[in-house]
């Protein structure tokens, strides 16, 4: 009877240490990853698995997580590097890269500081890249360089794992000389288009006026061919009139025109002196009788 308890209180000592077991080997075997991360698993010191986010089960007491890396999109710090272009030309270049680990068994395992090797790598390429290209070229086609930069960049981290999201060149800056005859250059080329300006204006002011005259001389051309015109037919009805009615009607026009010419004459302000021929009054007559003689 008095051995009883102590069997009873081994057993439930058992049960207890399996409890616990069984909670230790869940806790271990039972992994919940973040969406912004990713687990690597090792089987005695080698690589077993990658867990991604979500809820994961390795193995108790044999898996373990070595490396925790988030794939979060990163940013490298702006990094300076001085670079010489083509034609000789000293400039200091800030660039930024930005970005994620896809892989990350490549990552943790091929590469120590990945923030130091992409920074180094940039360097190189960004040297290499603005070597084969001019200053106005530099100034002029970044967005062809920050194209080329973040290729090759690409390429050259893929082996880790590594995506390059986006490459940026924040500034090119110059030594104070380059500067200056630069700036010197730009105001001698605003110069020279203010001049190439204003002489393009004379000549387009030139051919203006010499359209104008142009157009004038043919409208006084086009007038002068329409008075003749209208004078032609004028004669010709006078001539056809002529024909038709004999010299009465030749000799009624003219009567007729004296006649408004002394009505124009007389039309006057009363300020100035008419001289009148002798026979002025005449013509009044002449055409009375012209017209009181037609049929």
């Amino acid at each position: 009877m008095n051995e009883l308890p102590v069997d009873l209180g081994g057993g439930n000592t058992v049960l207890l240490l399996l409890a616990v077991f069984l909670i230790i080997s869940v806790l271990l075997g039972v992994k919940i990853v973040p969406q912004s991360q990713k687990y690597v698993v090792e089987r005695f010191g080698r690589l077993q698995s990658v867990l991604g986010p979500g809820i994961n089960f390795i193995v108790p007491f044999l898996d373990r997580v070595r490396h925790k890396v988030s794939i979060l999109e990163r940013q490298l710090p702006t990094a300076s590097q001085d670079a010489i272009t083509s034609d000789n030309v000293l400039v200091q270049v800030d660039t930024s890269v930005f970005y994620r680990i896809l892989e990350p068994e490549k990552t943790v395992y091929r590469i120590r500081d990945v923030d130091a090797a992409i920074s180094t790598t940039v360097a190189g390429i960004v040297r290499s890249g603005i070597g084969e290209m001019e200053l106005d070229e530099v100034q002029s086609n970044r967005q062809q360089l920050i194209s080329k930069i973040k290729q090759q960049v690409a390429d050259a981290v893929d082996d880790w794992g590594i995506e390059v999201t986006r490459a940026e060149i924040l500034d090119v800056n110059l030594d104070n000389a380059t500067r200056e005859a630069m700036l010197q250059q730009l105001n001698a080329e605003r110069a020279r288009r203010a001049q190439v300006t204003e002489a393009e204006g004379k000549r387009r002011a030139v051919e203006l006026a010499a359209d104008a005259e142009l157009y004038a001389a043919e409208q006084t051309a086009k007038a002068r061919r329409i008075s003749a015109d209208a004078e032609a037919y004028a004669t010709q009805v006078v001539a056809k009139a002529i024909a038709e009615n004999g010299l009465e009607a030749a000799q009624y026009q003219v009567a007729l025109k004296q006649v408004e010419a002394l009505t124009a004459v007389g039309n006057g302000d009363g300020k100035q002196t008419i001289i009148l021929p002798a026979n002025a009054l005449d013509a009044f007559g002449d055409a009375f009788k012209l017209l009181k003689g037609k049929p």
